[in-house]
């Protein structure tokens, strides 16, 4: 479905980059409540990282079902829904005594909050109401809006928490994330005609889309491939801080180098999406993966400062979720629009089973053997991986091959 005047789906595309940078910057910000929480509950960073790890699985587990979902019927249910999750989630983060408390609550609530309103749910919707030939724009602009969040959020949870304590500041967060459903209101009435539309045109079995999907080599490659940007994303989110705090730097280094990382990502993506549009997707994933290779390689290699932070921030957060335009638009590439969000969702898993690795192995390795450096050494190698997956990735449409089984394009 594309709606050509920008007057029916601008407050869409609006209304689902708050609501992105609402969700992504709120979860960009968790790590800084790692030191905090840990010293003051007397707790491992284990503890709290296992649970910021069990965030990201569940995340990607949610994510499969809420595309399948919002592919179904449409999306208001599932961004309801999220937003339920996400707060009470980050209410009962809050209240957290106990390492099941914190797991249950920071872990699979807001993971299942943020799987019901971020890019997973949004993009699709953009990519589907949008005209064909502005696509990149679209997922380059949603995308940026989660670089944004990162940017001005993550400074101010860090202010809350050095001025009211980690506690209050989670109240204040949970109170927010209610205004979050204003958001959902001019995407309700557009996501039904999307899905009256869709529901008109053949259809197969959701589980039976997957394993048409997951017969074709390139989007099996995508899948592995998008692990290693999970691996990246989620250990520096949580870890970064705390890293920067062991060498002797101040709190607001960690939170400053976050934030910097969102802000270089909202240029990063949205040229990403705009790249997207006019060059090889495959290309521009393997360029990615290469340059957060070498950027870290770059960082452990010369003493770290606090120029060496921010110069390190900054390149790694041009490729931040430069990622997720061509990724996302190689999936309907693949398969065209009609069960995009499930499909994406399953490629976002594998993404989010590399977040849960990052942050659980950066946990483990410090609580071990007091050092972050092995899981720094393998963000290299992993991203070197990825680069040469990418390698044997063919931008072909394949829903021509599946025809025989079932359409499951909408282009």
């Amino acid at each position: 479905m594309t709606i050509e005047s920008k007057n029916v789906y601008m407050p869409v595309v609006i209304a689902g980059c708050i609501l992105v940078m609402l969700s992504f910057g709120f979860r960009a910000g968790f790590g800084l409540f790692l030191e905090p929480m840990s010293a003051d509950l007397n707790w491992g960073r284990d503890v709290l990282g296992l649970a910021l790890a069990t965030q990201n699985l569940a995340w990607g587990i949610f994510a499969i079902f809420a595309g399948g979902i919002a592919d179904k019927y449409d999306s208001t249910r599932v961004l309801l829904a999220g937003i339920l999750c996400y707060t009470l989630g980050v209410g009962g983060m809050a209240y957290s005594s106990s390492q099941f408390a914190i797991v249950s609550t920071a872990g699979f609530l807001v993971g299942a909050g943020i799987a019901g309103t971020s890019f997973g749910v949004i993009l699709p919707v953009l990519v589907k109401l949008v005209p064909k030939e502005t696509q990149g724009w679209a997922l380059g602009i949603g995308t940026a809006a989660g670089s944004l969040g990162q940017f001005l959020i993550v400074p101010l949870m860090q202010l809350l928490i050095e001025t009211t304590g980690w506690f209050q500041a989670l109240q204040i967060i949970c109170l927010s994330c209610c205004g979050m459903i204003l958001c959902v209101l001019p995407i309700a009435k557009h996501s039904r005609s999307v899905s009256k539309e869709a529901s008109s045109e053949p259809a197969i079995p959701i589980f039976e889309v997957a394993r048409l999907a997951l017969r074709v080599r390139s989007y099996l490659l995508l899948v592995f491939g998008f692990y290693v940007c999970g691996f990246h994303l989620a250990f520096i989110t949580v870890h970064m801080p705390a890293y920067l705090t062991d060498l002797g730097f101040s709190a607001y280094l960690g939170a400053i180098s976050i934030s910097i990382i969102g802000f270089c990502n909202i240029f990063g993506a949205y040229y990403a999406g705009i790249a997207t549009s006019t060059f090889s997707k495959r290309k521009l994933l393997i360029a990615i993966y290469i340059g957060r290779a070498i950027a870290i390689t770059f960082f452990l290699s010369l003493p770290i400062s606090t120029v060496s932070v921010l110069v390190f921030s900054a390149f790694m957060g041009f490729l931040w979720l430069a990622t997720v335009p061509p990724t996302s638009s190689l999936v309907a590439t693949f398969f065209g629009t009609r069960y995009m969000s499930f499909l994406y969702g399953i490629v976002f898993f594998s993404h989010q089973v590399g977040s849960f690795t990052g942050v659980w192995l950066g946990g483990w390795l410090y609580e071990n053997f007091g050092s972050y450096n092995g899981v720094w050494i393998a963000g290299i190698i992993l991203g070197l991986i990825a680069a040469i997956l990418h390698f044997y990735i063919s931008e072909e449409n394949y829903s021509k091959k599946l025809q025989s089984s079932g359409d499951i394009t909408h282009a």
